[in-house]
C-alpha cells in the first residue's frame, strides 16, 4: 500500500502534550529522524523543488536544522552553514538579535561562512512564530547571501512565522501543517 507523503510524515511525528508548558502540543521530529523511510521522504521533498538549481550553501538553524540541513546539503552537493546560539562558534562571527516568546536572544554565524551573492537555502524543523528564522534570514542577507527559500518540515500557521518570512521576500516551503501551537 502506498501512503501519501503527508500520512508518512504525520504518523512519524510524535506529539507531546503540555511540553514545555501546559497548553502547548510539542511536535517532536526525533521520531521522524529515527524512521529511515520518513526521514528520507522528508529530505527528498524539501530538496525536490530546487533540484537542478545552483545552490551554494544550506544554512541550518541549531539544532534540528543541523540534522536536516546536513542531509539536504549532501544531497544538493552544497556547503553547510551552522547558525548557532551566541558563544558557540570559535572563529570571528556576525550576530543578530531575534525575538523569543519572552524577550530577545542572539544567534551568530562565522563571518566567512557565506560570500556575497551566494545562493542559500535556510532550513529548520519547524516554523512557529518565525522569530528565529527571521533573525537567521536577516543575518544571511546582512552578509550578502541570496536566500532562495526557507524550508521546514512543520508549519504552525496560526503563529504567523511563514507570513513574517514571506513579508521579507523569502519563499517558504513546508511539508505538513498542524493547528494550534
Amino acid at each position: 500500500m502506498h501512503t501519501t507523503l503527508h500520512d508518512t510524515l504525520v504518523s512519524a511525528i510524535r506529539n507531546i502534550p503540555d511540553y514545555p508548558k501546559p497548553g502547548i502540543m510539542f511536535r517532536d521530529i526525533t521520531t521522524l529522524l529515527g524512521n529511515a523511510r520518513a526521514f528520507r521522504r522528508a529530505i527528498d521533498e524539501l530538496v525536490h523543488p530546487y533540484a537542478g538549481a545552483k545552490i551554494d550553501k544550506i544554512a541550518g538553524i541549531e539544532a534540528r536544522g543541523f540534522i536536516l540541513g546536513g542531509a539536504i546539503a549532501h544531497q544538493m552537493s552544497a556547503g553547510f552553514i551552522p547558525i548557532r546560539k551566541k558563544g558557540k562558534l570559535p572563529h570571528e562571527t556576525v550576530r543578530v538579535a531575534y525575538s523569543l516568546e519572552y524577550g530577545l536572544d542572539e544567534m551568530e554565524m562565522h563571518k566567512d561562512a557565506v560570500a556575497p551573492g551566494e545562493k542559500v537555502i535556510l532550513v529548520d524543523d519547524l516554523i512557529a512564530t518565525g522569530g528565529t528564522a527571521e533573525g537567521a534570514a536577516k543575518l544571511l542577507r546582512q552578509m550578502g547571501a541570496e536566500i532562495v527559500a526557507a524550508c521546514f518540515v512543520i508549519d504552525l500557521p496560526e503563529l504567523g512565522g511563514r507570513a513574517k518570512l514571506e513579508a521579507l521576500g523569502v519563499p517558504v516551503r513546508t511539508l505538513v501543517a498542524f493547528e494550534g501551537h
